[in-house]
This record gives C-alpha cells, sequence and structure tokens, in this order.
C-alpha cells in the first residue's frame, strides 16, 4: 500500500515545501517546517478527523443565552486552588509548566490522591515515567488507598481510550512533551506532536465535561517549550518557580480564563512533598537581620495577595575603573535607573562603586511599587545605618525623583500591620488619615512626596 503525501508546511506563514529546508524561503523563519499530510486532491471526498467532535448549533442573542456557574473543584491544596481561582472547573484544560526536577509530578500526585479520595476516580497518564517509579513516589508522599489510576502510555490515541473507558474524574498527562499521535511520524515534543496532542486532549476535555492538566517542559529561557498555539488552547497556564538552592517553591498563574491571572501560590519543598505556606511574609522574613544597613522591607501584591520581603542591597568601592551593577530578582534596567536618581536627586555618589541588589529568598518582584525599598536599601548601605526594624517602605520613584501612588495601598498597609510592622512610609498621594489605624494595632502612616524627603524620614 502506496504510503500517504507528505508536504513540509512552515508553522510561521503556512507556506508549504516538498521537502525540508533549513529555512522558509516565504517569511525567512529558521527551522519552522514540519511534516505534516497532504490534503487529498480535488474531487476526492474527504472527512476531517476533528469532524466527530463537532456539533451543530445556530445562533443565538446574547440577551437568550443563559448563565449557569460551574460548581469547582477542590484539589485539596489550598494554595493551588488559589492559582486556579477557587478550584478545578469542569471540562478546563490547564498547563503546570517548570523547570526540570522542580516538583510538578509530586504536586499533581499529591492533587490527584485527593480529588480521588473526595470527588471521583482520577487518571493520571504518565509518558515520563512506569506505575512502579510514580508509586515510589506516591508511597513516600502518603498517597494511601484511593481510586488514583496509573497508566504508562505514551500515545495519544490510547490515553484517550482510557479516558472513554474509566470516564475519571480528572486526568493529569505528564508530559505534553513526551506523547505522540499515530496520525503524524514525526518524533514527540515537535511541534506537529505537540499542536495534535493540545487539540486532541481539548477536545476531550471539554465534550466530555473531564478537568484535564498537561504537564509541560519550558526551554532555557524559562518559557513553554513548544508552539505558541499551546498557550493559546488551553484556559489555564500555570508556572512552577523556585531556586533550587531553596525550600520554597512557587505556582503563578499567567493565564486564567475562571480566575484572576497573576495570582500565587507558595510552597515549601519537604521530605513529605510539597506543603503549602498560608503565611509567607513570615516564611520571607524569617530571617532577616534586625537593623543591619543595607536592608528594606517591601509589601508587594501577588495577584490578590500581599506578601512582604526584604529587599538586601550592598554598596563597596570598585577595585576596577568600571563599576558593576548586579540585581537578583529585579529588573536590572530598573536598578540602573534608581541608581540615576539617587546620584542626580538626592545627592549620593555612587560612580565609583559596585551595587549589588538582592531580592532575599529567591522571590522576583517586578511592579514599581518596590521602587522606594530598593533606594531606602541602596542608601542605608551606603551611608552604613540601618533602617528601624519595625519600619516597611513602598512607592513608585518617578525619574525627577517624586514618589508616585501606587495601587491597593491599603492592603499593603493592613498586611505590615498584621506582620508586626508599626511605621510605613509610603507616598503622601496614598495617605488616608482613615486608615492610619489597621490591623490588630495600631500603625503610623508616614507620606513623602520626594525622594530626599523619603530618605530623611527612614535615615536619621
Amino acid at each position: 500500500m502506496k504510503s500517504p503525501k507528505v508536504v513540509f508546511v512552515c508553522q510561521e506563514c503556512g507556506a508549504q515545501a516538498p521537502k525540508w529546508m533549513g529555512r522558509c524561503t516565504e517569511c525567512g523563519a529558521w527551522n519552522s517546517l514540519v511534516e505534516e499530510r497532504a490534503e487529498s486532491p480535488a474531487g476526492t471526498p474527504t472527512t476531517n478527523r476533528f469532524s466527530q467532535f463537532s456539533t451543530s448549533s445556530t445562533a443565538r442573542l446574547y440577551a437568550e443565552v443563559e448563565m449557569s456557574q460551574s460548581v469547582r473543584l477542590s484539589t485539596g491544596i489550598g494554595e493551588f486552588d488559589r492559582v486556579l481561582g477557587g478550584g478545578v472547573v469542569p471540562g478546563s484544560l490547564i498547563l503546570l509548566g517548570g523547570e526540570p526536577g522542580i516538583g510538578k509530578s509530586t504536586l499533581l500526585l499529591q492533587a490527584a490522591a485527593h480529588f480521588a479520595r473526595e470527588v471521583g476516580p482520577v487518571l493520571y497518564a504518565s509518558a515520563e515515567e512506569s506505575e512502579h517509579q510514580v508509586k515510589s513516589r506516591g508511597d513516600r508522599l502518603g498517597v494511601g488507598a484511593s481510586p488514583l489510576y496509573l497508566l504508562s502510555e505514551t500515545c495519544i490515541e490510547r490515553i484517550l481510550e482510557e479516558v472513554s473507558r474509566l470516564s475519571p474524574a480528572l486526568v493529569v498527562v505528564d508530559s505534553v512533551q513526551t506523547v505522540w499521535s499515530n496520525k503524524f511520524q514525526s518524533a514527540p515534543g515537535s511541534i506537529g506532536q505537540v499542536r495534535e496532542a493540545a487539540t486532541q486532549f481539548l477536545f476531550a476535555a471539554k465534550n466530555q465535561n473531564i478537568p484535564t492538566v498537561l504537564v509541560g517542559h519550558v526551554t532555557k529561557d524559562g518559557s513553554l517549550a513548544g508552539p505558541k498555539v499551546l498557550e493559546h488552547v488551553v484556559d489555564t497556564v500555570l508556572y512552577f518557580e523556585g531556586e533550587r538552592h531553596h525550600s520554597h517553591r512557587v505556582v503563578r498563574a499567567v493565564k486564567n480564563r475562571f480566575g484572576a491571572v497573576s495570582e500565587l501560590g507558595v510552597f515549601e519543598m519537604t521530605g513529605s512533598g510539597l506543603r503549602p505556606v498560608p503565611n509567607p511574609s513570615q516564611l520571607f522574613l524569617s530571617e532577616r537581620a534586625s537593623g543591619a544597613p543595607g536592608s528594606a522591607v517591601v509589601c508587594c501584591i501577588e495577584g490578590s495577595r500581599p506578601i512582604l520581603v526584604e529587599v538586601q542591597a550592598l554598596v563597596s568601592t570598585s577595585t576596577y575603573g568600571n563599576p558593576r551593577r548586579m540585581a537578583i530578582g529585579i529588573d536590572q534596567n530598573r536598578l540602573s535607573l534608581l541608581l540615576a536618581v539617587l546620584e542626580k536627586r538626592a545627592g549620593l555618589s555612587l560612580a565609583g562603586d559596585d551595587v549589588y541588589v538582592n531580592i532575599a529568598g529567591g522571590m522576583t518582584i517586578d511592579e514599581p511599587a518596590a521602587d522606594l525599598s530598593v533606594v531606602a536599601a541602596v542608601a542605608s548601605s551606603v551611608r552604613n545605618r540601618g533602617l528601624s526594624a519595625s519600619t516597611a517602605v513602598f512607592g513608585e520613584v518617578g525619574l525627577s525623583g517624586e514618589i508616585r501612588g501606587i495601587p491597593q495601598a491599603a492592603l499593603r498597609v493592613r498586611e505590615a500591620a498584621q506582620m508586626g510592622f508599626s511605621r510605613v512610609v509610603l507616598p503622601a498621594g496614598n495617605l488616608d488619615p482613615a486608615d492610619n489605624a489597621q490591623g490588630e494595632g495600631r500603625c503610623e502612616l508616614v507620606g513623602v512626596r520626594t525622594v530626599g524627603e523619603a530618605l530623611d524620614q527612614l535615615i536619621a
């Protein structure tokens, strides 16, 4: 029997070529040609393989569409439910990505075990590990007896057959880059295979109303591997982050059709698995040196959660002609901008000094509210005078040295007060006398308008 004809299609512009080439002749993209089956000749009746999933429908008026509130299903892990927006939505497709060894399989196995005990049967399809390997991890995590089905399979069609046979309440596929479809001859992990896997699992999840979780690999720069269509197809995209030398892990939502974006969940890696951290501020401030020069506490907002973290700065005389500026946890360009403001508006000479800034605990802050804390930490290190241990600071710094207001200031102040801080330095635009008493006790609010005024209040 003659093998079906194949063509190579550019994933950027859609141009076709009879053979593989390193560069597309139409758009010039490199390594974008992927092998696909050619369409049937004209006049030949064709049946699209996805036609079985299509349902006929007619257009309806907007006012006639009835809303049905889906009941969210808990995974049994509070921090994971928070990131998902309150739990798993039936029929949703979730993509979880992260570095190798970060704990993706551990988290999902813990969630799957609780889901199986409380909601219904769960199918855990592992394309990278055998059943014995998954069972060994489950024994260490204390999974116990539950209707949790393990399947070591890489073929998409066989996984979907088991889904139809078992009708589980949840499906976990680990990972989408290692499964393959027999409709393509390309290797697992290629663009065509990943796109096919995402499409088939999407149709299965929507038609059978089964929530599905896909594990995704990441590239060297930390983004999800595979075509961008993978992130467009799924309902929720989660990133599992964490430093190799720290015990805590962070799950961050970058896309969520059923909840808030940029929501954050914090976990601690232990010998018995991942343990949720209900109070991240206490975790990140537990080892803070009280009154040390170059240390400031900032309250940042991740999704709907306020978190207190420590900003550390070290300024030392440069032994070479070109001083170094190094930032860990904040944007390097933002640090250069703030140092220029300090020199021009506050009169601090930093041209001949090395400046190192670090967010303690491995956290990453990308909001402008951390500007004032970075400025305070650098100035404290330059003058070698520590800030008060009971003072928190936040605010955005402009190029003219002004302190600009930030959103959700009351929420940040309330978190600082609950953590025992008695004084908060914040932008004058966010100062509200009614918010002077926060939490269980009183918290003094000090409004500042310029960088110089802030340094006078922080470093006496």
